[in-house]
């Protein structure tokens, strides 16, 4: 976990990076942190997210993305589109791409072998994925994909909560 200086431990911070931060990593972003609260660890997970592009920085997330959300019992209303900048290499411990143009563009803006270090594909967590590595871009598709790429960010946040959750527990 990135040491802030605190006397408590720090939370474990994970960002979630698609292009536009209005689908794919908004519906990341709560569904880890869902995961995080269902087990008690709420208070020690910090789930963010951020896009590549800057094109709806400020908006909130896409009305299929929220919808998509409500349907299974999340609440994506809160979020606010941003773009990744070079700080949330500084202030995140993991950052997930949703898919690989988003990790080449992720390791291009690196600055160090640390900053590259952090960066992984949000596929590579789930087995159950098997050689798919890209969660695929609903936007311009119906919310029928919306659903569908839920699922697949559900699976693979779900994978990855529980390869996290026995080092966070012990930071605790």
């Amino acid at each position: 976990m990135v040491d802030r200086g605190e006397s408590a431990p720090a939370p474990f911070r994970v960002v979630f990076v698609c292009t536009g931060n209005i689908c794919r990593s908004a519906m990341a972003e709560v569904v880890f942190r869902w995961f995080a609260d269902s087990v008690g660890l709420g208070a020690h997970v910090v789930s963010s997210s951020a896009g590549t592009g800057d094109w709806h920085v400020g908006e909130r997330a896409d009305h299929r993305t929220i919808e998509a959300l409500e349907r299974r019992g999340y609440d994506g209303t809160r979020h606010r589109a941003r773009q990744f900048t070079s700080r949330d290499f500084d202030e995140n411990d993991l950052v997930v791409a949703l898919d690989r143009t988003h990790d080449r563009i992720l390791q291009g803006w690196a600055r160090s072998e640390a900053d590259a270090a952090k960066i992984a594909l949000l596929l590579s967590f789930d087995a159950s994925a098997g050689a798919v590595r890209d969660v695929p871009d609903p936007y311009y598709a119906g919310p029928a994909m919306f659903d569908d790429v839920l699922g697949m960010i559900e699976s693979a946040c779900r994978a990855l909560f529980r390869q996290l959750e026995p080092a966070i527990r012990t930071a605790v």
